[in-house]
C-alpha cells in the first residue's frame, strides 16, 4: 500500500471529521474539501484547498455539482500499478487520491418525516456522495474508503503507527462503503416505492401494504452459538436502530441463544399486550404463566403459580423496571432468561448471583413492519396482528350476558390467546392466565390440554379459543370443568349448534368476529 498522500474529505455527518483532518494534517496529508466541510475545517485551522481549485470550475446548482468531474473521479480511480493510468495523470495536471472520506445526505431521516414531501426526498437523495464512495472502493488496493465518523480513530491510529494501511484494512473499508451504498439505494427504493402519482398528484400509499419486492438487508449483530439444536449454525441479523429483543442489550449471563431468542420475544410481544404491570412466563414459546397486578411481584407470583413444572427453565418478561421484591420472587427458580425495560440497582444486586441468568434490558419497541417467516424455496410475509378487542364491537350470542368480572376475564383471555400456537385455548380469569392447551390438531383436543395442564382450579375461570369451534364438542367439554363463559370468533357453519350447547350448558358467549391464528 502506498502512503496517503492527499485526502478528499466531503461530509454530511461531521462529527470528528474536524479532529480526524486535524490527525491527517500532522502526518502531512494534504486535504480538499467542499462546501460546509471545507469551512468547518478551516475554522478549526486545518488548512484545506477548495476541490472547485482542483476541478477549476466552481460548485454549482446548489450544490448539487461539486465532485462529479474528471479532474476528482481521475484521481480516485487511477490504478498506481498501471503506468499508463499515473502518465494520463500527469499529462493532464490531475492530482491523484489516496483517501477518500465520505458520508451521505441523510436521506432515511428525510424519509422518516410523516410531512417529507417528494420534493424533499428528491434532493436529499446524494449524487456525488455515492459516486466517490464507489469510485474509491472499486479502487480500494490504492485509495482508502472512509464512510463512518466511527473509524476514524482506528485509521489515525494505524496511519501513526505504520505510516500507510495494511492492504486488509483497505478491504475492510471498501466492503463496508460498498455495502453504504447499497442500503442508501434501498433506503431511496423503499420509501419511493410508497408513493404513486395519480393524476398528475402524488399520494403516499400506506405502510401496511405488501411491497411487491421484498428487501430485507440486516448486518449480523450476534454470533450465536447454534440454532435450535447443536448441529445447527445460527447469528442474530439486526439494524444498529433496531428496537424490540433484537436491539436489547444483554447485561448480565450467558451467551444468548437461538432459542433464548426466539422465546423472550415471544415473551416480550404478550407483556406488551396490557397497560397494567404485568409477568409472563414463556416455555417454548407458549405461555404458562401471565398475570397483571398493580404490584409487579404479585403479578409475577400470579403468573409462576399456573404452571410452576413448565416455569422451571422459562424465560420471563416484565412491561415495567423489574424490582427488587420481583427479583427476590425469581431468585426461588431456575430461570433461563429476563427481558424487562429496565433493571433496578436492587433487582441487579439479587439476580447477577445467578451467573447463567441473561438478563435483557429492551430499552424501545420495536418499530412496525412485516413478519416474515422462510419456507423452503421462498419467504412469506404479513403485516402485523394487531387488531385490538374493542368490547363494543364484540357480539354477545349467548341467551346470558358476561357479568363485569366475565368480560374483564375473558378479556384478558383474548390478549393471551393471541400469543399460544393454534389450536389455541386458554382458561383465564381477571387478570390471570390459569391454564392453556397449545398446538393441538383438534380444538377439543387443546381444550383437554389446557383442562389436564391447570393447576389453579378451573371452575369459575372463562374460556378463550383463537379461532371458532367447528364442533359443540369443545364447549361441552370445557363446561364439564366449570368455566362460565366462552369467547371466540365465531363464523362455524354450526355457529347455532355451539350457541344452543352454550345456552343449554348456561354459559356467556361472545363472538369477537376475527381470529388470532398463530403458526
Amino acid at each position: 500500500m502506498a502512503l496517503i498522500q492527499r485526502a478528499l474529505i466531503s461530509v454530511t455527518d461531521k462529527s470528528g471529521v474536524a479532529e480526524f483532518a486535524q490527525g491527517l494534517r500532522r502526518l502531512g496529508v494534504e486535504i480538499l474539501s467542499t462546501g460546509g466541510t471545507a469551512r468547518l475545517l478551516r475554522e478549526a485551522g486545518v488548512e484545506v484547498q477548495d476541490v472547485a481549485e482542483v476541478t477549476g470550475f466552481p460548485e454549482m446548482l446548489d450544490g448539487r455539482v461539486k465532485t462529479i468531474h474528471p479532474r476528482i473521479a481521475g484521481g480516485i480511480l487511477a490504478l498506481r500499478s498501471k503506468p499508463e493510468h499515473m502518465q494520463a495523470l500527469a499529462e493532464h495536471g490531475i492530482p491523484a487520491i489516496d483517501m477518500v472520506v465520505v458520508n451521505l445526505y441523510a436521506f432515511e431521516k428525510v424519509a422518516a418525516k410523516p410531512a417529507a414531501t417528494v420534493a424533499e426526498l428528491i434532493e436529499n437523495i446524494d449524487i456525488g456522495g455515492p459516486t466517490m464512495i464507489r469510485a474509491a472502493a472499486k479502487n480500494w488496493q490504492d485509495v482508502a474508503v472512509v464512510t463512518s465518523p466511527a473509524d476514524y480513530p482506528a485509521i489515525l491510529a494505524e496511519l501513526e503507527a505504520k505510516k500507510e494501511l495494511t492492504p486488509a484494512t483497505h478491504w475492510q473499508l471498501a466492503k463496508k462503503a460498498f455495502a453504504l451504498t447499497a442500503a442508501y439505494d434501498r433506503a431511496i427504493t423503499r420509501r419511493l416505492a410508497r408513493i404513486s402519482m395519480v393524476d398528475g398528484e402524488f399520494r403516499d400509499e400506506p405502510e401496511g401494504e405488501l411491497p411487491a419486492a421484498l428487501d430485507i438487508q440486516a448486518p449480523r449483530r450476534l454470533s450465536l452459538r447454534y440454532g435450535e439444536n447443536p448441529h445447527q449454525s445460527a447469528a442474530l441479523y439486526a439494524a444498529e436502530e433496531a428496537g424490540g429483543i433484537a436491539g436489547g442489550e444483554k447485561l448480565h449471563g450467558k451467551e444468548l441463544s437461538f432459542n433464548n431468542l426466539v422465546d423472550l420475544d415471544a415473551a416480550w410481544q404478550l407483556v406488551n399486550e396490557f397497560e397494567a404491570p404485568a409477568s409472563v412466563v414463556i416455555k417454548h414459546t407458549n405461555p404458562c404463566g401471565c398475570a397483571e397486578h398493580e404490584e409487579l411481584a404479585e403479578s409475577y407470583r400470579r403468573a409462576f403459580e399456573a404452571d410452576p413444572i413448565s416455569a422451571f427453565g422459562g424465560v420471563l418478561a416484565f412491561n415495567r423496571s423489574l424490582d427488587g421484591a420481583t427479583a427476590a420472587e425469581i431468585a426461588k427458580t431456575f430461570i433461563e432468561a429476563i427481558a424487562a425495560p429496565e433493571f433496578s440497582e436492587e433487582a441487579l444486586e439479587i439476580l447477577t448471583k445467578k451467573k447463567n441468568l441473561r438478563l435483557v434490558r429492551v430499552a424501545r419497541p420495536a418499530a412496525k413492519g412485516l413478519v416474515v417467516k422462510s419456507i423452503s424455496g421462498g419467504l412469506l410475509a404479513q403485516t402485523e396482528d394487531d387488531r385490538k378487542l374493542e368490547r363494543q364491537e364484540a357480539k354477545v350470542v349467548s341467551e346470558r350476558q358476561p357479568s363485569e368480572e366475565e368480560w374483564r376475564a375473558l378479556e384478558f383471555g383474548w390478549k393471551v390467546v393471541k400469543h399460544v400456537k393454534s389450536n389455541a385455548i386458554v382458561y383465564a380469569e381477571p387478570g390471570r392466565l390459569i391454564a392453556a392447551g397449545a398446538g393441538q390438531m383438534s380444538r377439543v383436543d387443546a381444550v383437554k390440554v389446557g383442562a389436564m395442564k391447570a393447576v389453579l382450579p378451573l371452575h369459575g375461570s372463562v374460556m378463550a379459543s383463537d379461532a371458532f369451534f367447528p364442533f359443540p364438542d369443545g364447549v361441552e367439554e370445557a363446561a364439564r370443568h366449570g368455566i362460565t363463559a366462552v369467547i371466540q370468533p365465531g363464523g362455524s357453519v354450526r355457529d347455532a349448534e355451539v350457541i344452543e350447547a352454550a345456552n343449554r350448558l348456561g354459559l356467556a358467549m361472545v363472538f369477537t368476529g376475527f381470529r388470532h391464528f398463530r403458526h
